[in-house]
C-alpha cells in the first residue's frame, strides 16, 4: 500500500486572506462603448501605425529582451524630462513596479500607507506580500486632510507610502504643498502615482533631488498605450538598485519595449490627443452637472466621477444599452452611489450623455 495520503487542494494550501478575496474583476467588453477603464480612445494615425509595424517585423522575438533596455530608458528620459542623475525602474505596468516595491519593502510588520478611496491595487499588494496597509479616510469631498495625514505617518511610521496625484477614481489633485509636507514628514518612501499626468500637468518629477525619499511613478497607459503595458518610476539610484534586484530580468518583452519606443520617438502625437481629451473632459463635466440627480467631481485626469441617487439600477441601464462604465457603489462608503466615466470621443461622449438623460 501507498503510504501517500489524499492530495490536497487549494483550500487547503492557499494563503487564507488569498482565498477570502474576489479576483480584481475585468469587465467584458466586447460589442460595448467602453468607457470603465481610462484608455485613450484615439488609435494612432495611420502612418505611426505603420512604422510601428515595421519595427515590429524587423525584430528579433525568438530572443530575450535586453533586461536594460537602453534605447526605451533613454527614449523616456528624453521626453519625460527624468533628471539625469536619478535611476530609472521599468515595469509591465506600473501594477508590476506596486508588487515590486511590495516585495521589497516587506520587513516583518512594515506598513503601506495611502489615501482611501484610492487605486485599489496598492490594498491588495500590501496583502500579497504581508505588509500591514493603513488607508487614511479621505474628507467627503475627497479632499486630503493634512492633520490626519500627518497623524497617521507619525503614528505608523510607514515603509511605503502611496498617493496618487491625481487620485483615482475621484479625479481630484490634492495641493502640491500638502503632498510636500508628507514626503517629508515620511519616514520610509513616499511614492507620487502619477498615472494621469499628461492630464494634470501637474508633477513631482523637478523635486526628486529635493527628497532623498521621493520616487515617481508614471505609465504610459493613459497616454494611448494601454495596450504595450509600460511602467516607468524614477528615484534615488540606491533606491532603484535595490528594486532591480527583485524585478523579474525579462519583466518588459522586446515588443513591449520598441513599439513604446517608436511611438514614444512621435509624443506630440499623444500629446495633441491628451488635449483633446483635456477639452472633452472639461465639456463632458459642464454636461453633466447639468443633469438633474447627478453630483459631479471635479477631474484632473481623463475620467469624471459622479454620484447619482441609484448607482447600481443605472448602471444596469447603461449595460442594457451597451455602454460599459465602472461602478464603485460598495467599494468605500465614500463613494456610494458613484460611477466613474472614462472621457471617450466626442461622439462617445455624446452616446453616453444622451443615455443618462434617458436613464436617470
Amino acid at each position: 500500500m501507498s503510504g501517500r495520503g489524499a492530495a490536497k487542494g487549494p483550500a487547503d494550501l492557499v494563503r487564507e486572506e488569498i482565498l477570502a478575496l474576489a479576483a480584481y474583476h475585468v469587465a467584458s467588453a466586447g460589442g460595448m462603448l467602453k468607457l470603465d477603464a481610462m484608455e485613450n480612445p484615439f488609435r494612432l494615425p495611420e502612418a505611426l501605425r505603420e512604422e510601428v509595424g515595421h519595427t515590429v517585423a524587423a525584430l528579433a522575438i525568438n530572443r530575450y529582451p535586453d533586461p536594460q533596455a537602453p534605447e526605451l530608458k533613454a527614449r523616456l528620459r528624453q521626453v519625460f524630462s527624468v533628471p539625469a542623475e536619478a535611476g530609472l525602474l521599468i515595469g509591465n505596468g506600473s501594477d508590476e513596479i506596486i508588487a515590486i516595491l511590495a516585495q521589497t519593502l516587506a520587513r516583518p510588520g512594515a506598513v503601506m500607507l495611502a489615501p482611501e478611496p484610492s487605486f485599489a491595487m496598492y490594498r491588495m499588494n500590501a496583502l500579497f506580500a504581508r505588509m500591514n496597509f493603513v488607508g487614511v479616510p479621505l474628507e467627503r469631498d475627497f479632499g486630503l486632510d493634512p492633520d490626519r495625514f500627518l497623524d497617521a505617518v507619525a503614528t505608523h511610521r510607514p515603509a511605503l507610502t502611496f498617493i496618487a496625484y491625481p487620485n483615482n477614481p475621484t479625479g481630484n489633485l490634492f495641493p502640491e504643498d500638502v503632498v510636500a509636507r508628507i514626503v517629508e514628514a515620511a519616514p520610509g518612501l513616499v511614492v507620487i502615482d502619477e498615472a494621469y499626468h499628461v492630464f494634470a500637468r501637474k508633477s513631482f518629477l523637478p523635486r526628486l533631488a529635493e527628497f532623498p525619499n521621493l520616487m515617481v511613478m508614471r505609465t504610459v497607459s493613459k497616454l494611448g498605450l494601454a495596450g504595450v503595458r509600460l511602467g516607468y518610476a524614477a528615484a534615488a539610484p540606491e533606491w532603484i538598485r535595490e528594486l532591480d534586484k527583485v524585478r523579474p530580468p525579462y519583466n518588459v518583452s522586446v515588443l513591449a519595449q520598441f513599439v513604446a519606443e517608436r511611438v514614444l520617438a512621435h509624443v506630440g502625437v499623444l500629446e495633441s490627443q491628451a488635449e483633446r481629451i483635456r477639452a472633452e473632459r472639461d465639456a463632458l463635466f459642464e454636461r453633466l452637472r447639468e443633469l438633474r440627480g447627478v453630483e459631479a467631481f471635479p477631474s484632473a485626469a481623463n475620467f469624471v466621477l459622479v454620484r447619482v441617487p441609484d448607482a447600481e439600477a443605472l448602471n444596469a441601464r447603461l449595460l442594457a444599452r451597451r455602454i460599459l462604465v465602472r461602478n464603485f457603489h460598495g467599494s468605500h462608503p465614500l463613494l456610494a452611489n458613484c460611477l466613474r466615466l472614462t472621457v471617450g470621443t466626442p461622439g462617445e461622449n455624446e452616446l453616453l450623455l444622451d443615455a443618462l438623460t434617458a436613464s436617470l
